[in-house]
């Protein structure tokens, strides 16, 4: 095994087991299997690999439950959204996503201080922060916790605010072919889907 194949693998455990994102689950997992800090770190495709097979290694029996919830969850908070054209994007749409992953929403606003309003006439405390946002620039993320009723906890959910003009690169496929993200729509339509199932 490479040392870019056990970063993954340790990378895809703290991600799993801890809810950590991408970035520092990979440089946790170089700190914990003593290689240098300047080891090359693999992609964010392999880390998903790895957590791919966590899952189905030690959480199928759970895992399809969770990621339903928070499915469900995110579409609760985009069809309070709807106006800003709401996108489902991580874990949540790529269905790698367990009880401790957070719901990122990707808003696409006219006027990027809306998003805001609505929150506060929601009555939703928030907490502002700049992220780097889809086109590696820096947009504003609005971050809360919304009650899962089936999770029986609160879940991270956080809003990427960006500009209206921004909407038509979000959707061009991401490494692997894929939609980066989901509208509306499309999250409607894989919670039915899955109902079928």
């Amino acid at each position: 095994m490479s040392a870019q194949d056990e970063i993954a693998a340790v990378a895809a455990r703290l991600v799993v087991d801890e809810g950590l994102e991408y970035g520092p689950a990979k440089r946790r997992a170089v700190k914990q299997l003593g290689l240098p800090q300047r080891t090359a770190l693999p992609d964010n495709d392999a880390v998903e690999e790895a957590v791919r097979e966590h899952i189905a290694l030690f959480c199928a029996d759970t895992q399809p439950t969770e990621l339903l919830a928070l499915r469900r969850l995110a579409l609760y908070w985009m069809e309070r959204l709807e106006r800003f054209r709401p996108h489902l994007g991580g874990a949540v749409w790529h269905g790698t996503a367990t009880r401790l992953s957070d719901i990122y929403l990707q808003l696409f606003c006219e006027d990027e201080k809306s998003a805001e309003i609505a929150l506060i006439d929601l009555g939703v405390a928030y907490e502002p922060r700049t992220v780097t946002g889809l086109h590696q620039r820096p947009v504003e993320a609005l971050s809360f916790h919304a009650p899962s009723r089936e999770l029986g906890e609160t879940i991270g959910v956080h809003l990427l605010v960006n500009d209206l003009d921004d909407l038509r690169g979000a959707l061009l496929p991401d490494s692997k072919g894929r939609r980066p993200r989901g509208d509306l729509e499309l999250v409607r339509r894989l919670l039915l889907d899955e109902a079928e199932i």
